[in-house]
């Protein structure tokens, strides 16, 4: 479902430009609201799409949708009409929609901060869910919809569009989609993709090597582009952070400190593989790391340290 508010906006503007044009100043805040966002532009370009081609659909097939009266309109009236009942209701109406698949590259960056969480409305509809200290590229066209996770973990819901595969490219791997729920986490090492609905193809640098991925599984593609074979995983957990919470069952403390730095200004780190291999079952809550460093020597026979540099190591006890 697209942004309802965008699209009403673009409307309203679209009938001011028609009707009477703007002045110098209300085209300052035309300009200014196009600027704003990306979705504003691409709502504003449908609406012009639709604009262009109504006057190429046969007055028959008008009379035949009951969208019109049986004399022909003139272009205002079709443009109020779509107003009224909404471009997206009108476009598929007519069998235009196709034709009108964004004139011009949609192209975004997106990013979070230390400790923040941001969601992203896509053009299509599609919705991101970036974690803390996440970056995001993405380029659509006609016939490709891309994002790059450049640092950091997305959940991706998208639209289905059988004619625009989604393909998220993470590290030396990338993830194909036609629609479906997942989560991508790249890491140094590593891309991790979990599947919460529907199936995702996963490939890593050859393209005739990947797995297949269907609700509840996972995999990841190494720093060489070689991909794991899939295992069942708990998206409710390893998607937790979504709800504020990091949810650790019998995970290593080299897991934990990997996870706990995505939170804090500088890293965590472990001293020894051995005390990287203590496991941990609990839950905290993302936004209060300090809460969790303070609880592990309870839990673990371990002890936190602070380093030169302004980091802490988990000790030997």
């Amino acid at each position: 479902m697209m942004d309802n508010r965008a699209r009403d906006e673009a409307a309203q503007w679209f009938v001011r430009l028609q009707d009477a044009g703007l002045d110098a100043t209300e085209r300052e805040r035309f300009d200014a609201w196009r600027s704003e966002k990306p979705e504003h532009q691409y709502e504003f370009d449908v609406l012009q799409g639709l604009w262009s081609a109504a006057d190429l659909v046969p007055k028959a097939r008008l009379q035949a949708l009951g969208e019109v009266p049986a004399e022909r309109p003139q272009r205002r009236g079709v443009l109020r009409y779509a107003v009224a009942a909404s471009v997206v209701a009108v476009a598929l109406g007519l069998g235009l929609f196709s034709g009108l698949d964004h004139p011009k590259p949609y192209r975004a960056d997106f990013s979070t901060r230390l400790g923040e969480q941001r969601q992203v409305a896509l053009p299509d509809g599609s919705m991101m869910d970036l974690n803390s200290r996440s970056v995001v590229s993405v380029h659509y066209e006609k016939g490709r919809r891309s994002v790059e996770l450049k640092q950091g973990e997305a959940m991706f819901s998208v639209e289905h569009d059988t004619r625009r595969p989604f393909v998220v490219a993470a590290g030396a791997g990338q993830v194909t989609v036609t629609g479906t729920r997942f989560d991508v986490r790249r890491d140094d090492d590593q891309t991790r993709v979990v599947v919460e609905a529907g199936t995702v193809k996963v490939q890593g640098r050859s393209p005739n090597e990947g797995v297949t991925l269907t609700a509840g599984l996972g995999t990841h593609i190494n720093d060489q582009g070689l991909v794991a074979a899939s295992y069942a995983v708990n998206t409710e957990e390893l998607t937790a952070w979504r709800s504020g919470k990091l949810v650790f069952n019998n995970a290593s403390l080299g897991e934990v400190a990997r996870e706990v730095s995505r939170y804090r200004e500088r890293p965590l780190r472990v001293s020894t593989p051995a005390v990287g291999n203590l496991q941990l079952t609990s839950v905290f809550k993302a936004n209060d790391t300090d809460a969790l460093l303070k609880a592990l020597p309870h839990i673990l026979p371990v002890a936190l340290r602070t380093l030169p540099d302004g980091s802490q190591e988990i000790i030997s006890r």
